[in-house]
């Protein structure tokens, strides 16, 4: 499977949606968050980690394409 920018986009936004969608869905007596707490904290922690991690793969992976 090649991984244009687009299958990219739609892989990075459907796995900070299942993140957060999981954190909603689960109940207070499970330690469930507030609300604002995931949309203000947790929502943008996750994007700007994901971003990173998915710039330093392409490094690498550029890196592993050309090193040979």
């Amino acid at each position: 499977m090649e991984f244009d920018l687009q299958t990219t986009v739609i892989a990075f936004v459907l796995l900070i949606a299942v993140g957060v969608g999981t954190l909603f869905a689960m109940p207070a007596e499970m330690g469930g968050m507030a609300t604002d707490t995931i949309l203000m904290m947790v929502l943008p922690s996750m994007v700007i980690f994901g971003a990173v991690a998915l710039l330093i793969g392409l490094k690498h992976g550029e890196h592993r394409a050309t090193a040979r």
